[in-house]
């Protein structure tokens, strides 16, 4: 960006592969660990921060504050009686928690914690803040994660139920839609910074973060990132007001801790990742940097770190205390009529910008150029829209069509300007009642049950006669 020439980033990778196996082993424990630990207070944070927002009391009663409230629902699904379903594919079934699991501890191990060039002392070894790093650790991410997404299809399939099928059939759909808004919004990252390594992408991110520079590219990847990690308002897969609980509704104890930690873990993941990509990874706020000279070196950068993710946690909590659940249908639109459409045209879009900046040309005829661009595809619609015939000009579909709720044999919704056929109701017994109660009197007065046998006996005797 400083030169006329923009050329890629080349990736100093040589920092890693060289640490001694017992500090790559401390390294790996300390992302496990940094891992569930911020599971475990996320759970809570959860709980407390949306019973905060509907005014209910959140957990509050194991340890201070209630922190200790997720270890003491780990160990209580531990020992709860494990259920194993006898029409379901044992070996999948057992498998699937899993698979689901273990792809998604994998993903932290490529997130940078701090600066690959200021290396911090461990036992008298210097080593990067950093397990591993690798020229395409971005692709790495996703795959782990599109990995881990087999666990929730699997466990669907597998439980021989039908309420888990249709989980696992619309975790496919929503991992095929929204994986590729997410990674077109990848792409714009990697035509900017010139790299797919993570440590490279948040060293270019020195000037300023991409979540300004790249303001479409990060609105595309915070829905897509909920929509990956299903979490509400994208859980269709687990969806217990049509689906009991989706996928996981034939599993308990571990195993369904085990679909709860992984989900948990993609949070995290997720957030982790937009934090590398768009919110400069491990450096300080501007504010801070600016000032403060140290703010990137030694052992803070993990807190810059940490601050950002539990935004991005906070994030996911708050729009699931605030937004209901979205149908299936608009689900889908979302991700492909309006996700991807958008984050292919900015991708388009970034790339002429790049390849202009690339050719020598200043900024401001870059902007002028865009701009103008702009300007002429929106009169091009205005102009279309204009001369377009309105509703009035249009062919006015049929709409007195009888409606049958149960076309085909199976329930079907209206069309389209159809109305849905008033449900039949039973009359009320009250006026019913009233007409059976015989008229006359008797020697237990009028309209007694006396009465009524009475006047039955005498007609059917005057029958007989």
């Amino acid at each position: 960006m400083n030169g006329p020439v923009q050329h890629l980033a080349q990736e100093d990778l040589s920092m890693f592969g060289t640490d001694p196996f017992w500090l790559v082993l401390i390294k790996g424990v300390f992302c496990f660990a940094f891992l569930m630990v911020t599971v475990l207070l996320s759970i809570v944070f959860e709980r407390k921060i949306v019973g905060w927002m509907q005014l209910r009391v959140g957990p509050n009663r194991h340890g201070p504050w209630g922190m200790l409230q997720s270890l003491a629902d780990g160990v209580k699904l531990m020992f709860k009686e494990d259920i194993i379903v006898k029409g379901s594919d044992k070996l999948v079934y057992l498998l699937a928690p899993v698979i689901g699991a273990v792809p998604a501890f994998m993903a932290i191990a490529v997130i940078p914690f701090g600066p690959a060039d200021n290396q911090i002392s461990i036992f008298g070894h210097r080593t990067a803040m950093q397990l591993t790093d690798m020229p395409v650790a971005v692709l790495y991410i996703l795959a782990t994660a599109s990995i881990a997404s087999y666990g929730v299809v699997l466990a669907g399939w597998s439980s021989g139920s039908t309420y888990p099928l249709l989980g696992g059939v619309r975790a496919t759909a929503q991992i095929i839609s929204y994986e590729i808004a997410m990674g077109l919004s990848f792409a714009a990252v990697f035509l900017y910074s010139g790299s797919m390594s993570t440590s490279a992408i948040v060293g270019e991110q020195a000037d300023g973060w991409f979540a300004y520079l790249l303001p479409v590219s990060f609105l595309i990847y915070l829905i897509s990132m909920v929509g990956e990690a299903h979490r509400a308002p994208f859980d269709m897969p687990e969806s217990e007001g049509d689906l009991v609980a989706g996928f996981q509704t034939e599993y308990s104890s571990i195993k369904f801790a085990m679909f709860m930690l992984t989900e948990y873990i993609h949070v995290v993941t997720v957030s982790a990742l937009a934090v590398t990509l768009f919110l400069g990874g491990w450096r300080a706020p501007a504010p801070i940097s600016t000032w403060w000279e140290g703010a990137n070196h030694g052992w803070w950068p993990i807190l810059w770190f940490t601050a950002k993710l539990l935004v991005l946690i906070f994030f996911f909590i708050w729009i699931r205390g605030t937004l209901p659940r979205v149908r299936y249908d608009q689900f889908m639109k979302l991700g492909w009529k309006v996700l991807i459409p958008i984050a292919l045209v900015w991708l388009m879009l970034v790339a002429t910008v790049r390849a202009m900046r690339n050719e020598g040309w200043d900024y401001s005829s870059v902007v002028y150029w865009v701009a103008g661009t702009a300007l002429a595809l929106l009169l091009i619609s205005f102009v279309v829209d204009f001369f377009r015939p309105g509703p009035e000009e249009e062919e006015v579909p049929e709409r007195d069509k009888p409606f049958d709720p149960m076309a085909g044999g199976f329930p079907v919704p209206p069309l389209p300007g159809q109305q849905v056929p008033p449900v039949p109701r039973r009359p009320s017994r009250a006026p019913r009642e009233r007409e059976r109660e015989p008229v006359g009197a008797g020697a237990g007065g009028p309209g007694t049950p006396g009465d009524a046998t009475d006047a039955t006996t005498e007609s059917k005797g005057a029958d007989g006669a």
